[in-house]
This record gives structure tokens, sequence and C-alpha cells, in this order.
């Protein structure tokens, strides 16, 4: 199959994919779109739209509302007059008879919020909040550790605490994480790594989705155009098949690799030093490693869109042949995000060693936790079985396929397909 013909065909693909605009820009921009994706999600995580705010705080209790009155006192946006508060003592019972009263001004948000203190919150912590927008989360944190540092103040004032003793009952635990591997010294556990984790999730899954499509419309264009009754005069359909495969994969492998370069240099070398909160440990073999399994999953799922692509004429047909694929890349796509919780929870563990899905899942957990040996080849050894399975049947479909225009073939038709000497 890999012969002279090939080989051209692999150049002719090289040459249209390695040199073209898209190719380009995708290969620069898909880096910047990711830090863009994240920087935009942290702008939006932290934007306060709460600038200003009036707010109305009843207690149960005279003690309630002094401890409240002073915590709430302690906040610059209470300081300064942009949060305008209100305080005042009554029992449940009166404030029931009193929120209706409040009802026009919350509605009308002349009133932002009402909130009701117990004097049960003592015991149990449970406070009221009244508002025409109760999920205003970013408003409520502005008070909460307010409310909280009041409630313990209070509850330990009784105790004969020191102030230092009360201040440290009310501090939350700090955990600091050390990696234990097999490497001699044992290191603190940052960011880095989930950084590195959330970054190979990404490209490897815009990789398979861009190089796919590529593909895919690739196939669609050269059958649409007739240009493949052309190149069938010169090659056999395993032959073409095979070259368009390998040309498209080494260039999915070469622009993954240019993605990686940063995290190459930043491991390999002593110039490039990060804060310790960011310290990433991962190596490269490891790198190696993701880059090899990367590769074999990307010739499994290229055979699978040329697949598609031979058996539709245009790119609307093809999209309903394109999801059973899409599927296959985006549910481990999700797993690999939840591994951040646990990178060795069951369903991350068994999904990085089964077919397909170990092409992003893996990459994922490496970066955050020691793999075993055994667990790494089993997944090459499960991506090259798959591979092995994979593309004798996609080379059928494809065979039949390319020379049919015209007509929307049926899945059975395809399926019939299979049953053709090749």
């Amino acid at each position: 199959m890999f012969n002279r013909r090939t080989l051209s065909v692999i150049k002719r693909e090289l040459r249209e994919k390695v040199l073209s605009r898209s190719f380009i820009f995708m290969t620069l921009l898909i880096p910047v779109f990711i830090f863009g994706i994240l920087g935009l999600q942290m702008v939006l995580y932290n934007y306060d739209s709460n600038k200003t705010a009036t707010i109305e705080v009843s207690c149960e209790t005279s003690q309630l509302a002094a401890a409240i009155g002073t915590e709430f006192g302690k906040l610059p946006f209470v300081k300064d007059g942009s949060f305008k508060l209100k305080y005042n003592f009554m029992s449940k019972d009166d404030f029931d008879k009193m929120l209706p009263l409040l009802k026009k001004d919350l509605l009308e948000e002349k009133l932002n919020g009402v909130l009701f203190i117990p004097g049960s919150a003592l015991s149990d912590k449970k406070i009221n909040y009244y508002s025409k927008n109760p999920n205003n989360y970013s408003l409520l944190n502005k008070f909460r550790s307010s409310i909280n540092a009041a409630l313990i103040n209070l509850y330990f004032s009784k105790k004969q605490l020191s102030a230092n003793e009360i201040s440290y009952a009310g501090e939350g635990v700090d955990i600091d994480g050390f990696r234990i591997s097999n490497d001699k010294n044992i290191k603190a556990e940052g960011e880095g790594n989930q950084v590195v984790s959330y970054l190979l999730t990404f490209l490897l899954y815009m990789s398979l989705i861009f190089s796919g499509t590529m593909m895919m419309r690739s196939v669609i264009q050269e059958k649409s155009n007739r240009i493949v009754e052309i190149l069938l005069s010169s090659v056999n359909s395993k032959e073409l098949m095979a070259g368009k495969i390998i040309g498209t994969s080494i260039t999915g492998i070469a622009q993954m690799t240019i993605w990686l370069l940063p995290l190459i240099m930043v491991i390999s070398s002593s110039v490039f030093v990060l804060p310790k909160e960011f310290t990433i440990d991962i190596n490269l073999s490891q790198v190696a490693f993701v880059l090899f399994n990367f590769l074999i999953g990307l010739v499994t799922f290229l055979g699978l869109f040329a697949t598609v692509g031979a058996i539709f004429d245009n790119d609307q047909d093809a999209q309903s042949g394109i999801w059973p694929i899409m599927i296959l890349i985006m549910i481990p796509f999700f797993i690999a995000f939840s591994l951040i919780n646990n990178p060795e929870n069951t369903i991350g563990m068994v999904a990085s060693m089964l077919p397909f899905a170990s092409i992003i899942v893996m990459p994922a957990r490496i970066s955050l936790v020691d793999i075993p040996a055994w667990q790494l080849v089993l997944a090459i050894v499960v991506n090259l079985a798959t591979l092995g399975v994979i593309f004798p049947l996609a080379g059928k479909i494809y065979r039949v396929g390319i020379l049919m225009t015209g007509k929307k073939p049926k899945w059975g038709e395809v399926i019939k397909w299979l049953k053709y000497k090749y």
C-alpha cells in the first residue's frame, strides 16, 4: 500500500494543507483563541456589576444588629457609601408584617434586597434574603463572610475566648498538596499541571475537529469536482486514501508539536522559570507519549472522516454522518475536564484506556497524576487495535463511495458496501 504513488499523494496533501492559509491561521490563532477563551472566562467570572446597592438588614435581636453593623462597617464599599445599609431589629412576626410593605420598593429596585437574620442563626447559621433577584450571588458573596464573622464573634463572646482565639475559630483550613511519585524529591503541587491539563484537552479536541473536518471536506470536494476520477487513473483507492490520511496526519502532528513547543521549552530548559504556584510536573517522555498516542488516534479519526466524505456529495448531507464521530470526540472531552476534581475516578481511569477516548483523556490524566506504565502501554495497544479494525472497514466504504455521485445513499446500502470484495 505504501509505495511511490502513495508518496506522491502524501506530498500533494502536504503541499495543499501545510501551505494553506487555513493551516497557518489555525496554527497561530488556536492558542490565542484558547487563551482568549480562558481570559474571557476569568473576566466574566470576576466581573462585578454591583457597584451600588441599597440593602435593609433586619435582625431578631439588638445584639445581632450591632454585631452585623460592626462587620459590615468594615467593608470598603460600605465605608465609601457605594452600598447604603439600614439596620433594625424586630421579631419574625413583625418582619413578616413589614415585608409586604417593602415589596413595592423591591420590585421597583429602589431596594435591592432585604436580609433577615433570626436569633436561631447563632446555632444553625441560616438567614433569609428577599430580592427581585435572589440568585445574585456576586452581591450576596460581598456580605457572606462578614455575616459569618459577626455570628462567630457573637457566639463565642460568651465563652470567654480571646480575640485571637475567635479569629482562629473563624479561619478556614488551607491545605497544601504534595505529589508522591517515583521521583526521589517530594514536590508541592501547584496549579501548573491543571493549566496543562486544560490546554492539552482543548488542543487535542480542536486538532481532531479541525483535521477531521478538513479531511472530510477535501474528500467531498474531490468527489463533487470529479478530481478523484483523474487521481484514480494513476493510483488505486487504497493508495489514495492512505496518502491523504498520512499527509493530513503529518500536518496534524506538526501542528500539535508547534502548539506544544512552549510547554516543551519550559520543561526542558532552566531558562524559563515559572512562579512556584505554577510549577509543572511533566517530562519530555510524557509529552512524547501524548504526541504518539495522538498520532495513532488522529489516523483512526481521519479514516472515519474520510469515510463520511466518501459517502456524501456535499457538506450539508455529511452533517448527518459526522455526528456519531463528533460524539466520539465530545464525550472524552467532557470526561477529561471532569478529571480536575479527581484524576483517579473510575470513569476517567477506564476511559483513558478505551478506544477513541484515550486520545484526549489519557493526556489529561498524565498531567495530573503519575500513570502506571501498564496503563500507558494498554492505551497504545488498544488504539493500535482500533486502528487495525477501523482502517480496513473505512477503506471498503471509501472505495465504493468515492465514485458514487448523484444520490444520497441509505445507511443500509453503506453496510452492504462492507460485504464487497476489496
